[in-house]
């Protein structure tokens, strides 16, 4: 029987980062859909669920992606809607690699250490993986705080996450480096999320740090979020922290989506959004 995912794609054009980690997680035909809403996946998702007999629904399975988490999040919302009883397929949510960057991310943070009771900030933290990083990052009893040039959108972040995760996270206005880094006072873990090339702090604002413990920046392209971490370090110790760059924890960012994409062959009923690609990563770390 052979493997089918389909990816819906909110997006005029599938991604085809998704479509080449489908194929290496073990798919072995990828059709992909791209501009699709809540309103036109329906048909598409009853074609899913209504074709294989009940032994042979794992074999089919569903993949959202897109760039926008918001869309993305409205369209995962549409297909488990169409599922009831015995007919549903597994399903997975990654919008523009949000899950799977965040998961990687906190879960080398969180490995071989106990995160309970630390202050984490997440820099430029209104976007989908800050967002996801901040709820990660509070789940492992962090207290979270999320930073934006506009305390307006870190606030409505912050309520966001609270309504959608039912956890607490602290908005802060941060309008430059000097922000952030005043930010950053007291905390023991900062990772950064910020847009690609946009540096978020300097060097001279962490190095000297005696409370900060754990730094991680999800940006590989220059310049960097946060100076002085090189983005292919893997957990090395840099002014007596312990640091992350993007490609750093990206092996594992990969690794996570093509086994969760194997997963989902393996039951028809599996539901993979963030918490549940979170706790697969953190078998993965080692």
């Amino acid at each position: 029987m052979k493997k089918l995912l389909y990816q819906f794609d909110t997006d005029t054009h599938p991604a085809v980062f998704d479509n080449v980690v489908a194929y290496d997680g073990g798919a072995d035909h990828v059709t992909a859909y791209g501009a699709l809403t809540p309103a036109t996946v329906g048909a598409l998702v009853e074609g899913t669920i209504f074709t294989r007999a009940p032994k042979d629904k794992k074999f089919t399975a569903i993949f959202v992606g897109g760039s926008n988490m918001a869309e993305g999040e409205a369209l995962f919302k549409a297909v488990k809607k169409k599922f009831f009883a015995g007919f549903r397929v597994s399903v997975m949510l990654d919008s523009n690699g949000s899950n799977t960057t965040a998961a990687a991310g906190v879960a080398w943070l969180a490995h071989g250490r106990v995160l309970q009771g630390k202050r984490a900030v997440v820099l430029a933290g209104t976007g989908p993986v800050g967002q996801r990083v901040a709820v990660m990052l509070a789940r492992e009893g962090c207290r979270v705080a999320i930073t934006s040039r506009a305390l307006v959108r870190a606030q409505a972040a912050a309520q966001a996450i609270a309504e959608r995760f039912k956890v607490e996270v602290e908005a802060i206005e941060a309008v430059d480096n000097a922000a952030r880094a005043r930010a950053i006072l007291g905390a023991q873990i900062v990772f950064a999320t910020g847009a690609a090339g946009v540096a978020l702090l300097d060097e001279a604002a962490w190095k000297d740090a005696p409370q900060l413990e754990l730094l991680s920046d999800a940006n590989a392209t220059p310049a960097l979020g946060i100076a002085g971490i090189e983005m292919m370090d893997k957990g090395k110790e840099r002014h007596g922290k312990t640091v992350w760059g993007a490609i750093g924890f990206g092996a594992l960012k990969i690794a996570l989506h093509r086994a969760c994409i194997a997963r989902m062959f393996e039951q028809n009923d599996l539901v993979l959004d963030g918490e549940e690609i979170h706790a697969i990563a953190k078998t993965m770390v080692g």
